[in-house]
């Protein structure tokens, strides 16, 4: 008789997990490029000579795990577009680096209501198992949706603790690469970074992890490519996988 999964012993090693959401527990990486991509576009438009954002190179390397703020302002500085930085209220538009991350997010949230965001089932299979264990874990991400996708999806109540873009702004956290948003996740559950892991996709989450001196940094690498996983490791990760379900174990009685 087959025994239920348990997490690998690398999990074991740690007393707590921190998990990004987007691309880690939710599939809304692609969302979240699609409407970059709109609200980039729009603004490339304007200026002469520009190629138009590309979904998978220019979502990874400029602002997959980002803040909208901080990934707006590395990518248009990437291309050579010097805009007025603006205020957090300027409404969606292409004039400021606020107004385009606005239009960003005015996109997404259309997305939502149309597309519904599906869940990796590799990862709620580990949510589940860390539970059985009493492993405590949390998710923090710095979109403002994140708390709104959990809960659609039904794994809201399995959190000790969530750490979303709407508490990283009252808290005034700075977005990753710095490690404040992960930490402050740690700090909820208990356990001191160094005893915990981070479970992350993005570039500037892995390196996050690394700053913030936890004690395991998982990568997570979707294309699933020798390129992928080496970009993941130099940017910190301890250890890569193509899904968090790879970090279950099974065996038989």
């Amino acid at each position: 008789m087959a025994r239920a999964p348990s997490p690998a012993a690398v999990l074991l090693s740690v007393h707590a997990v921190v998990f990004d959401t987007d691309g880690v527990i939710t599939d809304s990486a692609r969302a979240h490029a699609a409407a970059w991509k709109e609200a980039f576009d729009a603004c490339l438009a304007r200026h002469e000579g520009q190629q138009p954002f590309d979904e998978e190179d220019d979502y990874r390397r400029h602002v997959d795990g980002k803040a909208r703020k901080d990934g707006a302002a590395a990518f248009l500085a990437a291309r050579g577009i010097d805009l007025p930085e603006g205020d957090p209220d300027d409404p969606p538009g292409t004039g400021t680096v606020w107004a385009v991350a606005a239009r960003k997010d005015q996109a997404f949230t259309r997305r939502l209501r149309t597309d519904p965001i599906a869940v990796w089932p590799g990862t709620v299979r580990l949510l589940h198992v860390l539970r059985d264990a009493r492993v405590p874990f949390a998710a923090a991400s710095a979109s403002r949706h994140a708390t709104e996708l959990l809960a659609g999806a039904g794994l809201l109540d399995l959190f000790t603790a969530v750490v979303d873009g709407n508490e990283a702004r009252r808290l005034e956290l700075p977005g990753k690469p710095d490690p404040a948003l992960f930490t402050e996740a740690a700090r909820r559950l208990g356990v001191p970074p160094g005893d915990s892991a981070v479970v992350e996709d993005a570039l500037a989450g892995v390196e996050a992890g690394r700053r913030g001196g936890f004690g395991l940094v998982v990568g997570v690498d979707r294309t699933d490519t020798p390129e992928g996983a080496a970009a993941l490791r130099r940017h910190g990760a301890d250890l890569v996988v193509s899904d968090p379900g790879d970090l279950l174990i099974s065996g038989a009685n």
